[in-house]
């Protein structure tokens, strides 16, 4: 397999069984785990439709959000990155019906040792997920809970947004419980919150999607 720079991902993700041991596709509905923390990490995920959510499970049972995935995304990589053999650390959610491409570790191991390329395909794959990731944590140092809310939805116009006649809507459909899961807080206060955003015209909903008329002025306004 010949890797080059402008060959998507997703093709190189394909090839990289060979004819003999071609990727599994796997199909999981809405809110189904992908894998839980402590699973074996047998395999390598690519994310070819939907969004998935990863997520901190923590010892008093809180669960943390630390990155929504989008189509094109590779996960479940933890043991290519640190170099052994490691348990999941993360629990991968399908936060929306999802469809992905999956191959067992070993074989990206010897495609990326075969195609050193490849490495770097895959560290641009992965640079988006770290700087959402980083966002993420930034978002929830936030102690007031309107500045957490409107990051999220900054991060999630910058990942998931698409560019409308009012603005940038998120192309996800999201419940007032999911996004207060999502940033540390309860369904009361988000809804209270998106109820303020909404009365200040920031932001409208229709159909459980979010679109934020003005991202710049939101930002400077609410954080």
């Amino acid at each position: 397999m010949v890797v080059t720079q402008d060959k998507p991902l997703a093709s190189v993700f394909r090839q990289i069984g060979g004819g003999a041991y071609p990727p599994v596709v796997e199909v999981f509905e809405r809110r189904k785990t992908i894998f839980f923390p402590g699973d074996s990490a047998e395999r390598v995920y690519f994310l070819v439709k939907g969004a998935v959510k990863l997520s901190r499970v923590y010892e008093a049972g809180e669960e943390i959000t630390v990155a929504l995935l989008r189509e094109n995304s590779v996960f479940g990589v933890l043991s290519l990155i640190t170099g052994h053999r490691s348990d999941r650390f993360y629990h991968a959610v399908a936060f929306t019906n999802v469809e992905l491409l999956s191959i067992p570790i070993e074989q990206v191991e010897k495609a990326l040792k075969d195609n050193p390329d490849l490495s770097m395909l895959m560290l641009q794959g992965l640079s988006s997920r770290i700087l959402q990731t980083e966002m993420m944590i930034e978002t929830l140092a936030h102690r007031d809970m309107g500045s957490r809310l409107v990051s999220f939805l900054l991060i999630l116009c910058r990942d998931f947004g698409v560019p409308t006649t009012d603005g940038i809507t998120i192309d996800l459909r999201l419940s007032h419980q999911e996004i207060a899961e999502a940033i540390g807080s309860t369904r009361v206060t988000v809804t209270r919150l998106l109820g303020d955003l909404r009365q200040e015209k920031m932001i409208s909903i229709h159909k459980k999607k979010i679109t934020v008329h003005n991202p710049v002025t939101l930002s400077q306004q609410f954080t």
